[in-house]
């Protein structure tokens, strides 16, 4: 399994990739997420491509790029209620159906604590949908815990 950053004919790729992250989403919260992948998706990892303040790592199979995380640095100033905080997240996150359980998943987790600790970062966060239990599985196994809950009720 090879891990790096992507580059510009990654993208592609990726794109379908994020595809079908966007259709597990859709399928699990579909009062939320609106299915399908419209040009302004598409058009969207080239926004993230040329953020400085984000970067795709992409992970490699035998030649096939099969996962991607969209990584973002973020910080925020300090308020008078939290402390200034500088920190990676973690704000996509994606293997391809026909590749899970071999690896990829794990190598980019891996890749991305080390890329974030050579950046002097010393925390990484990420948000998830609670109807996904194979990501939580798979987060708490990486080493993530949950710190904050979004809660929801329907009037």
């Amino acid at each position: 399994m090879n891990v790096r950053l992507a580059n510009e004919k990654d993208l592609g790729r990726v794109n379908e990739l994020r595809r079908q992250v966007n259709d597990v989403h859709a399928a699990g919260r579909p009062d939320i997420f609106k299915p399908g992948f419209p040009q302004e998706l598409r058009d969207l990892v080239y926004k993230i491509f040329n953020d400085p303040d984000r970067e795709i790592a992409v992970a490699e199979l035998d030649g096939v790029l099969c996962g991607y995380a969209v990584l973002h640095h973020i910080r925020r100033p300090e308020t008078p209620f939290l402390f200034a905080r500088d920190f990676l997240e973690i704000d996509e996150f994606g293997v391809d159906e026909a590749f899970r359980r071999r690896g990829a998943a794990t190598a980019m987790m891996e890749y991305i604590r080390a890329w974030a600790a050579g950046r002097g970062l010393h925390r990484i966060e990420l948000n998830m949908w609670e109807f996904n239990d194979s990501a939580l599985a798979f987060y708490e196994a990486a080493g993530f815990e949950t710190f904050r809950r979004h809660m929801e009720m329907y009037v």
